[in-house]
């Protein structure tokens, strides 16, 4: 196959590909309809192996630029809820509580001071309007209790790995 051949090939292919539902094309159908785009029998093997190279090509770049998207969103909303929420190197959320570690996007663990009294909460939040506000799913610990918590984490890691081993 010269080059001039190999470079319609691919130009075609990618065409397909930029117009396409990803959710729903296959390499096959991309095969079929550049063949038939260009007139070509495309099932030969070294044509088979060039589109298989474009597509695999174009997913990964695809999948680059959506990870380099995500990770852009990603730092944005870190300076959006950081930027004015950190002294001394920790992390405050907006009602100044101090956030120890993010379980999940929507759940926190934070120390909290209430009525005079250091708590320990576990807790899920919801965005409105780009704050982060505690909802009432979540436990709020006073620091005998999280001490008496703390002391029965290894028996609740048992517990669990004994309900694991029966799966």
């Amino acid at each position: 196959m010269d080059g001039e051949m190999e470079k319609k090939i691919e130009e075609s292919v990618l065409e397909i590909l930029e117009r396409s539902d990803m959710q729903e094309m296959t390499e096959y159908k991309v095969r079929k309809l550049a063949s038939e785009k260009l007139g070509i029998d495309l099932s030969e093997a070294s044509r088979k192996k060039l589109v298989r190279r474009v597509v695999e090509t174009f997913l990964e770049q695809q999948a680059q630029q959506q990870q380099a998207v995500e990770e852009e969103e990603a730092s944005e909303e870190e300076e959006e809820e950081g930027s004015n929420n950190r002294v001394d190197g920790k992390e405050y959320d907006d009602d100044g509580d101090l956030i120890i570690c993010r379980l999940s996007e929507k759940r926190r663990v934070t120390i909290q001071d209430f009525r005079g009294k250091t708590l320990v909460s576990i807790r899920e939040f919801y965005n409105k309007d780009g704050k982060f506000l505690p909802t009432s799913k979540g436990i709020s610990l006073t620091a005998e209790q999280w001490s008496s918590f703390k002391k029965n984490v290894p028996a609740i890691d048992e517990a669990i790995k004994k309900m694991e081993d029966r799966l």
